[in-house]
């Protein structure tokens, strides 16, 4: 490797593999406005506790305005690097520099996760180094996408299959090749049955890079709502160990396959909120390089505001931070060619600085108007986990939504409740009571009984009550107010006029699907009753409870057909 160091370029933002003065290597280039000072850490191995080399950047060499710097002569995709920030520790400043502590790039593609990772390395006093994630350099231009194309179905004759990548190959009897389940490849393989099924687009539960420790103690993040990166895959989906940069590959071998089967990739996106959680939560990244830039601060500046209910919220209409989510957005479309995101948590996007709602959020309004973004489908959960509920009012043109009020009013009207005759013919209708007062199309609503958060369709008519004391918080959590009914017997049964009643009504719910002007969306399983066992916030079971049952398919075949 060559000596000499030039300063680089602040942008682009990342890791980039380049040439500069007649050699090839990578320009470095990350945002930290009030720091002190910053280290570049390459590491020859993800697991390494310390780097091979470490480069200190220099102030007066290093850095234009708030952007530090450096090209790198030598260096190739896969080299893994850290970065280690110096600056005040001063939280009533907003400041949380802390440079015991090594962080993953923003704009890093690609994350490794050394075999000994904890979560809790990165909270404590000490050095972290062989305990947490390294970002790794790739070189996304060298994959083939031969002929894709994007299917680009209308919302009008579009069908959404909720699904997790994991979970729905991971069951011991997904068949296929032992070594795939519960990956991208393994998803794969299963592309035939989501064909005959007659979906037209897979929307998939996070898969942006997040923290599979964020849980209970002894039990695992199974949804992923808990990024620590915007741009890299989560690589425990990969299926090689090789190396980290195959789980890319992999990834747009699903893109690419799906495509071929005429069925679009949404993403489900988590831009409101990261894994660092509140003060007491870990630094990954964000904490570390400009803290009070990338959070909603409280007012003495020591503490996050949290309308996001996991103790922090992005600042997502920051100047930097809507830079950050426009160009996470404009990556997943242009290199990994996905055809959509819907946005969990939509309602947080349209607030400002201080956390009060906008008439005109900037980032929104980005995100609608960008062309990159012209051809994609995007979606809105319009609400947010402080009170603050948009659905039939969200920003734009383009934007559908969410309609939980179609989910509420169906399941009462099959459940038997009084009153809800006008209620479910508005729903059916296209729900004009939410969207007439718009020039919107009739599949403005996101209609859907069911997804990943709450009960599955099978226990809507098998439980009255949630059973979730696995996850270890005492039943406190999850919605009280499921609007389901059991039948006459909480949860499994042997009799026989019980079960034909469950599969009546639960063929009822599939009929109003069909009928009901909007766009339909299934969850995962729900066609061949798959069962979370009254569970409705599986958020931490990434075990049997939550994985599709495949045995199901054979067992409830009328109801699939």
């Amino acid at each position: 490797m060559s000596s000499t160091l030039e300063p680089g370029h602040s942008y682009p933002l990342g890791a980039t593999l380049c040439r500069q003065g007649g050699e090839r290597g990578v320009n470095f280039s990350v945002y930290s406005k009030n720091s002190t000072g910053l280290d570049l850490l390459l590491y020859e191995r993800v697991n390494d506790a310390r780097p091979s080399r470490v480069i200190p950047l220099l102030r007066k060499l290093h850095r234009t305005f708030h952007y530090w710097h450096l090209f790198v002569p030598g260096l190739e995709a896969g080299q893994v690097y850290a970065y280690r920030v110096h600056g005040p520790m001063a939280p009533e400043a907003g400041h949380r520099f802390d440079p015991e502590k090594i962080l993953l790039d923003p704009y890093g593609r690609c994350v490794g996760v050394p075999d000994g990772y904890q979560r809790s390395a990165s909270i404590g006093p000490g050095e972290n180094g062989a305990r947490s994630m390294k970002s790794v350099v790739t070189d996304v231009s060298r994959y083939d996408w031969q002929d894709d194309r994007p299917p680009r179905h209308p919302f009008a004759s579009t069908i959404i299959y909720e699904m997790h990548v994991g979970g729905f190959t991971r069951h011991p009897n997904a068949n296929g090749r032992p070594e795939l389940r519960g990956t991208y490849a393994g998803m794969i393989e299963k592309i035939p049955y989501l064909r005959e099924l007659g979906i037209t687009a897979v929307e998939l539960l996070p898969i942006y890079q997040f923290d599979p420790r964020e849980a209970p103690a002894g039990l695992t993040n199974y949804w992923g709502y808990n990024p620590v990166s915007f741009f890299s895959p989560h690589s425990h989906y990969g299926s090689s160990s090789d190396s980290p940069l195959a789980v890319l590959d992999e990834f747009r071998d699903l893109v690419k396959a799906l495509h071929r089967a005429n069925i679009e990739v949404i993403l489900d996106v988590v831009y409101n909120h990261t894994a660092e959680g509140n003060e007491r939560g870990p630094t990954f990244c964000f904490k570390g390089l400009e803290n009070q830039a990338y959070y909603i601060l409280s007012q003495d500046k020591t503490r996050y505001k949290n309308y996001s209910g996991t103790g922090n919220t992005l600042n997502a209409n920051q100047s930097i931070v809507r830079r950050l989510i426009m160009d996470s957005l404009r990556y997943w479309v242009t290199e990994m060619h996905v055809d959509g995101f819907r946005f969990d948590l939509a309602s947080i996007l349209s607030r400002d600085e201080e956390g009060r709602p906008m008439a005109n959020p900037p980032v929104l309004w980005d995100i609608e108007t960008d062309p990159v973004l012209s051809g994609t489908k995007l979606i809105a959960e319009a609400w947010d986990a402080a009170g603050l509920y948009q659905v039939g009012s969200f920003i734009g043109d383009r934007w559908k939504e969410w309609n939980g009020r179609f989910r509420d009013d169906v399941r009462a009207f099959v459940k038997g409740d009084g009153g809800m005759t006008g209620k479910l013919a508005s729903r059916i209708l296209g729900s004009p009571d939410l969207y007439a007062h718009s020039k919107r199309e009739p599949e403005q609503s996101i209609n859907f009984i069911t997804c990943h958060d709450g009960f599955t369709l099978n226990d809507v008519v098998s439980y009255s009550q949630k059973h979730n004391w696995a996850n270890g918080e005492e039943n406190r959590d999850g919605d009280s107010h499921n609007r389901s009914w059991n039948h006459g017997v909480e949860g499994p049964t042997d009799d026989r006029e019980i079960e034909r009643l469950r599969n009546r009504q639960i063929k009822n719910f599939f009929a109003i699907y069909l009928i009901a002007v909007g766009t339909p969306m299934l969850s995962m399983g729900d066609e061949v009753r798959r069962t979370q066992h009254g569970n409705n916030n599986v958020y931490c079971q990434d075990n049997e409870s939550s994985w599709f049952d495949w045995s199901l398919v054979e067992k409830h075949a009328g109801l699939l057909r």
